[in-house]
């Protein structure tokens, strides 16, 4: 759904790997970006089309799981960068008052101060050329089914403070009127909330029905959902925080250095002295990878695990499928992960071809799966979130989530056999590789995870 209007472009850009939702909106030659994503390119590129000349960037909120593409834009086209009440920046903004007509061509969008998952939190909703609403874009104030988490922006401010206003804030939204578009900053496998459901828009009535958070009819009982089942907030939170609040270099420098082509030669010189990420498909890590390598695959939430895991100040360099090795490293500065040595120029064929080592990790089907867990001969690990764990599991297995598993892996036994299973093996193949690189040799993975054995009675454990 877009908004229904004629005079009116209108383009929603998902980036699938952050779960990040961007806007472009033009109209009569003028246009506004909202959000962007680190590369500028997509959005001066829109401008181009269009025949445009983008008149402002505007921001949500100062974001903490990526880093903005704002400063670039502006640089490049001349716009304004716009964010709401209480944002503090090193560098030029205009800091919008709560109300404020913000004009495009025949369109405006009013400044919504929104508090709650960070002191500058704002929404824009969109008036179209009769005056009416038809459209709100709500950053990480309110997302589909969820809210934005109020534990990670404090500033000065308590989080009991933060979730106040949060309630406060979506007290607002809910007066707004019932069929008013929601486009929302994140979808599902953001952390930036905790069960962000997977649609691109919703509507402000859809979610005062649905959503847990705006059900909540006093602060007691909306502090106690909102904040039940936190996950600990990712330090690159907080590093991407800092990039935008004080500036960055621009992505074609940083990208210029990092897209350094290394020989086997010269890749297998560095690999004492940095982390060993290699981007490529769990299916063809696990047939051939270099030792010590820790696999976050391209194909599924790559940068919230590459940021969970990955030391940010330590030197990483990249193994990628061919014509991918730029795409890693583009994905890493997305994040603010810029340290990185370089990649392995013609991937893992020239690795092989040069004869050094690999290794491998076992995929097992459902049927040896089941074989093997009957003589309890190996011990079986879930590496889902606790809540979904909670919801179905396997019979007598552990739950580990990944996030935990460097914090966690004394509790591995390096004599014991064991195998990782998640949703559909993504998670699997990460921790499999983690522990192999900390010394658990002895480990597999179950293929598809445990959608694989929807059909298999009594293995699985249902929440009561």
């Amino acid at each position: 759904m877009s908004p229904s209007l004629d005079k009116m472009f209108f383009r929603q850009i998902y980036i699938p790997g952050l779960s990040q939702f961007s806007y472009f909106l033009e109209s009569e030659g003028e246009a506004i970006v909202i959000d962007p994503i680190r590369e500028p390119y997509m959005y001066l590129d829109l401008a181009k089309e269009r025949n445009a000349k983008i008149k402002y960037v505007l921001e949500t909120h100062i974001h903490a799981d990526f880093v903005s593409g704002h400063q670039e834009i502006a640089e490049r086209s001349g716009a304004t960068i716009v964010y709401g009440p209480n944002a503090r920046t090193a560098y030029p903004i205009y800091m919008a008052r709560n109300n404020e007509a913000i004009a495009f061509g025949s369109f405006y969008l009013k400044v919504l101060h929104t508090p709650g998952h960070s002191i500058e939190s704002t929404c824009y909703v969109l008036y179209d050329e009769n005056h009416k609403p038809t459209a709100i874009f709500t950053g990480d104030t309110l997302f589909a089914g969820d809210v934005g988490r109020p534990d990670l922006m404090s500033g000065n401010k308590s989080i009991y403070e933060l979730t106040q206003m949060l309630f406060d804030s979506l007290g607002i939204l809910k007066s707004l009127p019932d069929d008013l578009v929601v486009y929302p900053g994140h979808g599902a496998g953001s952390d930036c909330g905790k069960n962000i459901s997977d649609e691109k828009f919703t509507t402000i009535g859809e979610q005062k029905q649905k959503n847990y958070a705006m059900r909540a009819t006093d602060i007691d009982s909306f502090r106690k959902a909102v904040s039940s089942d936190l996950t600990m907030p990712p330090e690159y939170f907080f590093k991407n925080m800092s990039i935008n609040i004080m500036g960055y270099r621009p992505l074609e420098d940083v990208l210029k250095k990092n897209i350094n082509p290394l020989s086997p030669e010269e890749f297998n010189s560095e690999i004492n002295r940095a982390i060993l990420l290699d981007t490529r498909d769990s299916e063809d890590f696990a047939g051939a990878h270099i030792s010590g390598a820790i696999n976050i695959g391209l194909n599924g939430f790559f940068a919230p695990w590459v940021g969970k895991l990955i030391d940010m100040d330590h030197p990483v360099i990249v193994v990628a499928d061919a014509e991918m090795d730029k795409e890693s490293i583009t994905r890493l500065a997305r994040i603010g992960l810029e340290n990185v040595r370089g990649y392995l120029e013609g991937g893992m064929t020239a690795w092989m071809n040069s004869n050094f080592p690999t290794e491998q990790i076992e995929i097992i089907d459902s049927d040896k799966f089941l074989s093997v867990i009957s003589d309890n001969s190996h011990i079986v690990v879930d590496c889902r979130k606790k809540r979904e764990f909670v919801k179905v599991h396997l019979k007598n297995n552990l739950n580990i989530p990944l996030e935990d598993f460097q914090n966690r892996i004394n509790e591995f036994d390096k004599d014991k056999n064991y195998i990782l299973v998640c949703k559909t093996g993504y998670l699997s193949m990460i921790a499999s590789s983690i522990l192999r690189k900390n010394g658990v040799r002895q480990v597999q993975v179950l293929k598809g995870g445990i959608e694989g054995l929807r059909n298999v009675k009594d293995v699985f454990t249902m929440e009561v």
